[in-house]
């Protein structure tokens, strides 16, 4: 198999934990220049000194198109990208009219007009390369919407939507277009939530090694587990006393409104407000 990442320049933003650390820490391994952005520079710097060579890191704010193309004019350097990873998202929960507009507009402006912003900003030197990889990271909750995740599912459902519409745009130019679709997973987007049997959340390196697999064998779609889209996606599409009777089969009809606010306090100050460059010097 050829190898798609040694040696390539590869930029992932919101990079400074969770699934884009783990994911950034995976292609260092594999022998990839990375180039990790993060709104938080503390978190960031942090997460530069952790990973060690190879890595780099700059502040960067995905819903503010100058912050992005400088960002990426960093990244490039002298020479070009050769993969973007859009990872960066923030995921506000519970009721939906209790969710105020700053935590609405936070989670639209990041989770999808910062992918499309990415996208459009990185699209013109790649087709100038004639090759190029784009993954943009979206959820299963993308594919199967429940309760307490409105606003989040959609801009996830929308992501997945833009990935498959510009994969198909791009291919005769050489660019690949993937979209991950993690499940349930142990980061800060989950805390104070409760985990069942059905709902276990997978580890950060388990979507990195997913990430992995795609730039190695290029695909549209990619869900962890890899058959699950075939299964989350029917149920999406069923009729409201079908996907109700899912939903308490299974938990996710409550999973995402009845929480512990106090012990998502810390993430939900900083998901409300996930707009511009925060941390030392800024």
């Amino acid at each position: 198999m050829t190898d798609r990442i040694a040696g390539r320049t590869v930029v992932i933003t919101g990079a400074a934990r969770g699934i884009g650390y783990a994911t950034a820490r995976a292609l260092l391994d594999r022998g990839a220049r990375v180039v990790i952005g993060d709104r938080d520079v503390a978190a960031l710097e942090s997460a530069v000194r952790s990973l060690g060579g190879g890595a780099e890191g700059y502040p960067l704010d995905v819903t503010d198109r100058d912050s992005f193309t400088v960002f990426l004019d960093e990244a490039r350097g002298d020479g070009h990208i050769d993969v973007l990873i859009n990872n960066a998202g923030v995921m506000p929960i519970g009721g939906f009219l209790d969710q105020g507009e700053q935590a609405l507009r936070s989670a639209i402006e990041v989770n999808f007009y910062g992918v499309v912003t990415g996208c459009q900003l990185v699209l013109p030197g790649m087709i100038e390369h004639g090759a190029g990889h784009i993954i943009n990271v979206a959820s299963l909750a993308g594919l199967m919407p429940v309760p307490g995740q409105t606003v989040y599912a959609g801009t996830k459902s929308a992501v997945i939507s833009l990935s498959s519409a510009l994969s198909d745009e791009f291919a005769a130019r050489g660019i690949q277009v993937s979209v991950v679709m993690p499940p349930f997973t142990r980061t800060e987007l989950i805390s104070g939530t409760t985990e069942t049997r059905t709902n276990k959340p997978v580890e950060p390196a388990a979507i990195a090694a997913a990430i992995v697999r795609a730039l190695n064998k290029p695909k549209t779609h990619v869900t962890v587990p890899g058959g699950i889209r075939f299964v989350l996606g029917p149920i999406g599409l069923l009729g409201p006393r079908g996907r109700r009777w899912v939903g308490r089969r299974f938990g996710t009809d409550k999973v995402f409104l009845e929480f512990d606010s106090t012990a998502r306090s810390g993430y939900e100050r900083r998901a409300q407000d996930a707009l511009g460059v925060v941390g030392t010097g800024q």
